[in-house]
């Protein structure tokens, strides 16, 4: 791509500005004269109207310096308190709250929620809750304010600053908040600085508060310390070490600098420098990471925790012969879900008990946000008593959800409670990320195999960890510690229902504006729930909906199909487990000749009908390397297929991890119907078909029935079926 610049002619050259004759210089000086009562009445429209010359902006901050040298905190919550507002809080929290409402009065309830407004340094948002399920994700730098007075206490009235807050109390003098301005880096941010940086600390105590932040002589309460990494190599002083026991965030100068340039507070953990001294380091969590990074990150991890009877890989139980404790047929093994987008949570919780030894058992517990390992909660406690480590795992099953263990393992019974966890229902099984073929496996399985070495290679791919891996690291659902991919059907029936459902309010949704928001933002919250994603976020539309819910929701559907038909088949591949999965398909796969009439017809077909697909300014074309003729017990037959209405060829794309589930149990209409293109439900399909990325193209009608099903990723496939003879070709793609 070249870029052609082209230049303007419009002004001088820089060396005619400089010949000027005396009339040009009279002129430009009378055209400066004109501008200046302009410039100086926009300063004073920007001034307010204050009679000392003052912003509103200098106005408050001198209006907060007052009040830091002459109010306590205390006397503060006592403002709140009896304005009806929580006093509760870290004093900075307490003081910035007081300082807002005392100036610009009293904040109205939240238009979305009626819950109420608080100011978090950048804007306003809501602290309440839409649902059970979600908080309130309403957020304006414009709140609306109460026109009444503001109730004053006593000692605030005797204060030495009681005029100037009775000044401010009259609401017709109270100046309004302008936030409009670029956010600033440090807002509501607490920093300690440390050591000899680049520049002197009385120097970066401007910078900083110029930004939006304070500066602390202690570490007690700040949210970070900026040392030098010279410190830490020579061993820190007495703050180094009092803030790496409290768990506060240690980070170079660069952290200040970057955060400045980018307008925008830089993860911690991204600028650690004593992250190597605490156990296991202190990684970015993968939220923080660039995508691609992460991407990386989340192939190269193992999964943690493979199903129902799966042993916690960090409890290091499962090689001394731990397995998960049993008891009148439940197993103590739980997994937990919380996203709450309003408060920024991204949580998952484990609970396990296991049992080592018959009278040994070991209660696991951990709780730490998605992406972010090292920094979790975690503990393993070893207890003497059966029975009192099965009570403490119901109080802790309570305390993590608000409801009782025994129903819900039992009956599936169970009330989402607000701010509380909800269970991954897992199935009893092992995920394929755990159990399919590893990399080092795949050539010897194929050597082994019985089977076709074409067929073999193609079992191989299907029963591989990668495209698996690869496709929940697309859709960003692949938590090692969480078993997607093995969930029961009671699990994927809920997801189904609350997509339905949401998909129906929508169609037939009379609200508007914000309340719309807050409807789209309930589901989403409710949806990652469900469906633990590293990366949640609000849905804004149909096509959101159709590539990571619905598409998300029938790629675990078949994930989890697989994950039974594979099993685990980390062991051993000398006993041919590949022939043992193919006998378990319950369909026939064998190569078709490439010199046959059939496989020169389909060829011609795929050089006149498909259409390359382009995404922005690649294109993607596809070529064929086999073509397979599969006869499958779950598809329908030669005659039912005539009597379908419908002779178009569709090209129909499709993960290459769903493509087991489709040999074996047939294809499904999709699980919604979804207003936007390529996304097809069965009404538009000549069969029953799931599809997850669709590029339709309709030609070829009358004589020629084709189903094309079209994968691009790895083990891609192409699936079509033809009149000639009772039977399905199946094309393998790179």
């Amino acid at each position: 791509m070249k870029v052609h610049e082209t230049r303007s002619h419009s002004h001088a050259p820089v060396e005619e500005d400089k010949v000027m004759t005396r009339k040009q210089k009279a002129e430009n000086k009378a055209h400066e004269s004109e501008q200046t009562p302009k410039k100086a009445k926009a300063e004073s429209d920007n001034n307010n109207g204050n009679p000392n010359g003052k912003s509103s902006s200098q106005e408050f901050e001198d209006f907060c310096k007052a009040i830091d040298e002459h109010l306590s905190v205390s006397q503060l919550r006592e403002v709140l308190e009896s304005n009806g507002l929580d006093s509760s809080g870290p004093d900075h929290v307490i003081i910035r709250k007081c300082q807002d409402l005392l100036f610009y009065g009293a904040l109205e309830k939240c238009p979305v929620c009626n819950g109420n407004l608080e100011y978090n340094g950048k804007r306003y948002s809501c602290t309440g809750s839409y649902s059970e399920w979600s908080s309130c994700t309403f957020t304006t730098k414009v709140p609306p304010r109460k026109d009444g007075p503001i109730k004053l206490t006593n000692s605030l009235l005797n204060s030495a600053v009681s005029d100037l807050i009775k000044r401010y109390g009259d609401a017709s003098r109270r100046p309004q908040r302008d936030l409009g301005g670029a956010d600033k880096p440090f807002a509501a941010m607490t920093i300690s600085l440390m050591g000899r940086l680049s520049r002197t600390h009385n120097y970066w105590k401007k910078e900083i508060e110029k930004h939006g932040g304070k500066v602390a002589n202690s570490v007690i309460g700040v949210n970070c310390l900026v040392a030098s990494s010279a410190e830490r190599d020579r061993g820190g002083t007495s703050k180094l070490a009092e803030a790496m026991e409290r768990g506060i965030s240690i980070v170079r100068e660069e952290w200040l600098l970057d955060s400045i340039e980018k307008q925008e507070a830089q993860p911690l953990e991204a600028y650690e420098i004593v992250h190597d001294l605490t156990v296991d380091g202190k990684g970015v969590p993968w939220d923080k990471q660039d995508p691609s990074e992460e991407a990386l990150e989340s192939m190269s991890a193992e999964l943690k925790l493979y199903g129902k009877r799966g042993v916690y890989k960090d409890t290091k139980l499962q090689d001394q012969g731990g397995k998960i404790f049993e008891k009148d047929g439940i197993l103590y093994n739980c997994a937990f879900y919380l996203c709450d987008l309003g408060r920024g949570l991204n949580h998952y919780c484990i609970m396990q008990l296991i049992m080592v030894s018959e009278h040994h058992p070991h209660l696991y517990y951990k709780k730490g946000r998605v992406g972010d390992d090292p920094n979790a909660e975690e503990r393993l406690e070893e207890w003497e008593n059966v029975n009192n480590a099965v009570k403490e795992f119901v109080r802790l099953f309570e305390e993590v959800t608000g409801n009782e263990f025994e129903p819900w393992e039992r009956e599936k019974k169970f009330q989402k409670k607000p701010s509380k966890f909800y269970p991954i229902d897992m199935d009893d099984g092992v995920e394929v990320r755990h159990g399919g073929l590893g990399l080092r496996q795949l050539g010897i399985a194929a050597i082994h195999c019985r089977l076709e070495p074409v067929v073999a290679n193609f079992m191989k791919v299907l029963c591989s960890q990668e495209i698996y891996k690869y496709s929940l690291m697309e859709m960003g659902l692949d938590s090692p510690d969480l078993p997607i991919g093995m969930v029961s059907k009671v699990h994927l029936r809920r997801c189904e229902e609350v997509l339905l459902e949401f998909i129906e309010k929508v169609k037939s949704m009379k609200e508007k504006g914000q309340k719309a928001e807050a409807v789209w933002s309930d589901f989403s919250q409710r949806w990652f729930t469900l469906m633990p994603s590293t990366r949640p976020f609000i849905f804004r539309d149909y096509q959101e909906i159709s590539d990571h819910a619905a598409s998300a929701l029938e790629t675990i559907r078949d994930i989890t199909v697989a994950s039974h038909l594979i099993g685990d088949m980390s062991g051993s591949t000398i006993d041919d487990p590949l022939s043992d999965r193919y006998n378990k398909l319950g369909c026939s796969i064998s190569p078709l000749e490439k010199n046959s009439d059939d496989y020169k017809m389909i060829l011609n077909y795929l050089d006149k009908t498909y259409e390359p697909v382009k995404l922005g300014d690649i294109e993607y074309g596809v070529s064929v390397d086999n073509i397979f003729v599969v006869e499958s017990k779950a598809c329908p037959s030669l005659d039912e297929i005539k009597k379908l209405p419908n002779k178009v060829l569709l090209w129909c794309g499709t993960r290459s991890s769903n493509l087991m589930r489709h040999l074996h149990k047939g294809f499904l209409p999709a699980i919604c119907s979804l207003p936007v293109p390529g996304y097809m439900s069965l009404v538009q399909c000549m069969i029953p078909i799931s599809v997850v990325c669709v590029a339709l193209h309709c030609s070829l009608a009358g004589q020629l029935s084709v189903l094309m099903l079209l994968q691009r990723q790895l083990g891609t496939g192409l699936l079509l079926w033809t009149d000639q003879k009772d039977s399905w070709f199946l094309l393998l793609l790179h």
